[in-house]
């Protein structure tokens, strides 16, 4: 282990808790829609405890910091499957295109299903036959550009919808980063700022209802049609500043350690951390802790681990898994496969 880069680490990683104590602590719980957008995406960086701003530039960057992906080697597709909460499924497909070494494009698809259940009435509190569904979607189109070989920046313009049995509501929304690798042995400085666009508006046609506009009064029209409104909600913006370093780098051995600080507009500050150890680009295991310093937390330490084999063709396949804890909620497991080409 480098010394030199031990004592650099302790700088690192304070520029970090400064910029996230300049932040104002106010939280504003509950004032934003789309939460689905803030859940995080692959199942490295969730076992890394979320600090991924500044950590790698494989596909699931496109969500975390979208300028990262440009400094890939290769291409890279990835699948992964995480079996949320109270019974949802969240799965996000990614694919990155490296075009010259300096360009490159990416498509991403978030999706968290929430499932089917029957529809009951007042009067048919066993069911009316129906079956009412809910899932939430996001789909990104990115662009990352190498500028550098120091620095890159990117950013994503994406589609967010969410549905509700027949109301729906969408919006269009854009994602920003940058990416600064500095000659302190591998240590890399993230920034990202997502989720800036629209409103959602839930809107549908059960939101038509007949009603009596002047009850008081005998001779009025009872069937006339009106529509209750709802009111719009602002999406959950997320500013992530991020620091992550190589404290081990050699043929046999990798040690990464990064952090990351979170300021969202809908909840208080919070510091990610977290650390890959790697054998021969072959095996990884990887621990983090997410949401320091956030007050009445459900979420906590993390952990995982992954394979890459080479096969004859293509760069390679990785295979990541990631086990996290969420409190009251229990436990969750994260399977991610990608392959690089």
């Amino acid at each position: 282990m480098r010394s030199d880069s031990l004592r650099k680490l302790p700088l690192a990683l304070v520029l970090v808790v400064c910029v996230f104590a300049t932040a104002s602590g106010q939280s504003k719980i509950g004032t934003t829609a789309g939460q689905f957008l803030g859940i995080p995406v692959g199942a490295k960086a969730t076992a890394m405890g979320d600090a991924f701003v500044a950590s790698s530039s494989d596909v699931t960057t496109i969500y975390w910091n979208p300028c990262a992906f440009a400094q890939a080697t290769n291409s890279q597709i990835s699948f992964s499957n995480t079996e949320w909460l109270v019974g949802t499924k969240f799965r996000w497909f990614g694919v990155m295109l490296n075009i010259d070494g300096a360009n490159a494009f990416g498509l991403s698809v978030t999706n968290l299903d929430y499932g089917e259940d029957d529809v009951t009435t007042v009067q048919s509190p066993d069911g009316t036959g129906e079956r009412w569904a809910a899932q939430d979607i996001a789909i990104a189109l990115s662009y990352s550009r190498r500028l550098t070989d120091r620095f890159s920046m990117g950013g994503s313009v994406k589609y967010v919808g969410q549905t509700i049995w027949n109301e729906t509501a969408s919006t269009v929304a854009f994602d920003l980063g940058l990416l600064f690798v500095t000659g302190l042995h591998g240590m890399r400085l993230g920034m990202s700022f997502s989720n800036f666009g629209g409103d959602l508006t839930l809107d549908g046609r059960d939101l038509l209802q007949r009603v009596d506009i002047d009850p008081a009064n005998s001779g009025s029209n009872k069937t006339l049609v009106g529509k209750l409104k709802t009111d719009p909600w602002p999406l959950p913006l997320m500013f992530r500043v991020g620091v992550a370093m190589d404290l081990i780098k050699d043929n046999n051995m990798s040690l990464t350690v990064a952090a990351d600080a979170v300021r969202p507009n809908d909840n208080a500050e919070f510091v990610n951390v977290g650390g890959e150890l790697g054998w021969n680009e072959l095996a990884f295991v990887r621990a983090g802790y997410r949401s320091l310093f956030k007050k009445d937390s459900e979420t906590g330490a993390s952990f995982g681990g992954g394979l890459r084999y080479q096969l004859e063709g293509i760069a390679g396949v990785e295979l990541n898994y990631a086990y996290s804890q969420f409190g009251l909620f229990g436990n969750l497991n994260t399977l991610a496969l990608s392959v690089s080409f």
